[in-house]
């Protein structure tokens, strides 16, 4: 396997497991993210990987919304990705990435569904009090993803203003604080 597929797993399973950790009286937790609970990141998540795997044939992705029973949702999802992050012919599928151009379908999981998830990940674990660390070379590669991107990505539906680390902050702090996340 490639690095990505290899990095999306990690950073796949670490939010499936807060998938499974919410308790059941936790989908309605406020979230960090302005207006949403946790139920609407899980959405967001499953919703933006149907968006990419569209890509690999042509067809309207399929929607997920607040009332679906979410956690197969996220495995069905998750599935599929891997499945085409495996595939040597869909991983090097050149696909539309929307605002990121035409890539390959690898590189447009690599970017932005591995740093869309890993940054939902914290989201949902401060959400409902789960475990907030996130994957150390995870937040290397969405770091060197993101910051290029700083105001392109600030915009209603996007990330909020950044937030400026205090002095010393480690890496996720440092991320998360570009992302608009106070920790």
């Amino acid at each position: 396997m490639s690095e990505i597929a290899d990095r999306y797993e990690t950073i796949a399973d670490g939010f499936g497991a807060r998938v499974a950790g919410i308790p059941a009286d936790g989908w309605d937790a406020a979230s960090p993210c302005d207006e949403w609970q946790a139920r609407d990141i899980v959405v967001h998540v499953i919703n933006v990987h149907h968006q990419t795997l569209a890509g690999l044939n042509g067809s309207e992705p399929t929607k997920v919304g607040a009332d679906d029973d979410l956690p197969p949702q996220w495995r069905t999802a998750t599935t599929a990705v891997r499945d085409a992050l495996r595939d040597p012919d869909r991983a090097t599928q050149v696909i539309s990435g929307g605002p990121f151009g035409e890539q390959p379908f690898e590189m447009l999981a690599g970017r932005l569904l591995c740093a869309d998830t890993l940054v939902h990940t914290w989201d949902l674990a401060r959400s409902t009090g789960q475990d907030e660390r996130l994957d150390p070379d995870a937040v290397s590669k969405a770091a060197d993803f993101l910051l290029p991107l700083d105001d392109a990505i600030r915009r209603p539906g996007g990330f909020s203003a950044r937030i400026d680390p205090p002095p010393g902050a480690d890496p996720q702090t440092t991320l998360l604080n570009f992302a608009g996340r106070a920790v």
